[in-house]
């Protein structure tokens, strides 16, 4: 144990409290100050980013809802009417939207981040979802975009997405970095009947199928993911480097960080995750990375909500490790060893 870390234990241990009594709440603390390197650590300018982006996969009826909700959701982010910005609202976040590649030519919105590497993905049943080319671009404008925030004193940054058919590609990239069947990875999504579900499950089998050879985190993102998750991933590997915490919402955003990690693995120590998400595979992918979610709210929503839920959380943490007294500035008596 390092000299920082001894002084961090002993002043989360000797707060007016038994040890431990704050729990989960005392890890979050931890993590916050570590990432900081400061015992007394600050949330400063806190943003969540939305990646949004359409995906060719999405033709074979692997959702529940039509493309062209993507765009009209996006339009809804950068009017303030969606459950992120409700949240976001409420907790003193600011929202940043990104077209990474959205099927639909916006107007010049000012509210919105324009970042499009392209009207979409291509279908993976057929080819990769995307060249070489097109992801190294995503790359590079997620670790742009965090330098900008970073320009602007933000030193925590939650991660949200947008983009129909991206949980089938979250699922793709489940299975192939964490080597286990398809059927665990896969879930209902938007909301898929029976039938609905057991078509996607036949779609993607195809998939894995086609591009069975590939291992490589880089180039998993390629064959499965869409520009909005290719782009996140980029961010996440970013916001380690710049020294930021990360918070990471729930499926999707997992499946990315777990392609992120396998491609940088000390990104984990600047990550926290938001919540257990009620899609299926989620806890195996968190298990996995040996991470407990903060909250447990059965949310399926995506946008980074679970991101905006889990800050006052955090909040929390930081607080009490700058301002609850300890025992000898409270006068107050520790535990008795007997």
């Amino acid at each position: 144990m390092s000299d920082f870390q001894e002084k961090l234990a002993q002043k989360i241990d000797t707060k007016t409290k038994p040890l431990g009594a704050l729990g989960q709440l005392e890890e979050v603390a931890e993590k916050v100050a570590t990432v900081q390197g400061k015992l007394s650590p600050e949330l400063l300018n806190p943003h969540i980013v939305v990646f949004a982006g359409d995906h060719g996969l999405a033709k074979e009826g692997v959702s529940a809802y039509p493309a062209e909700v993507t765009p009209q959701m996006v339009l809804n982010f950068v009017r303030g009417g969606a459950g992120i910005n409700v949240f976001c609202r409420q907790n003193g976040l600011t929202l940043k939207v990104v077209d990474a590649g959205v099927n639909f030519a916006f107007d010049d919105i000012d509210q919105l981040e324009h970042r499009k590497v392209g009207f979409g993905t291509r279908n993976s049943v057929e080819q990769k979802a995307m060249t070489s080319f097109e992801f190294r671009e995503c790359f590079e404008h997620g670790i742009e975009i965090v330098r900008d925030l970073k320009a602007q004193g933000c030193n925590v940054l939650g991660f949200g997405e947008m983009g129909i058919g991206n949980t089938s590609a979250s699922a793709l990239l489940m299975h192939r970095l964490l080597d286990l069947p398809l059927e665990e990875c896969v879930g209902r999504g938007t909301g898929l009947d029976d039938e609905g579900f057991k078509a996607k499950l036949e779609i993607l089998e195809k998939v894995a199928q086609r591009h069975a050879t590939i291992e490589d985190p880089l180039e998993v993102m390629q064959a499965f993911g869409g520009f909005e998750m290719a782009m996140m991933m980029g961010a996440m590997v970013e916001a380690y480097e710049q020294g930021m915490l990360l918070l990471v919402d729930g499926f999707i955003s997992t499946a990315v960080f777990l392609c992120a990690v396998k491609f940088r693995p000390e990104v984990q120590r600047n990550a926290l995750f938001s919540h257990l998400s009620d899609e299926s595979g989620h806890k195996k992918m968190l298990d996995a990375l040996g991470e407990k979610p903060l909250l447990s709210l059965n949310l399926r929503l995506g946008e980074g909500t679970g991101c905006a839920l889990a800050y006052p959380i955090v909040q929390s943490a930081v607080a009490f490790l700058n301002e609850m007294a300890s025992f000898q500035e409270a006068g107050v008596s520790e535990k008795v060893e007997v």
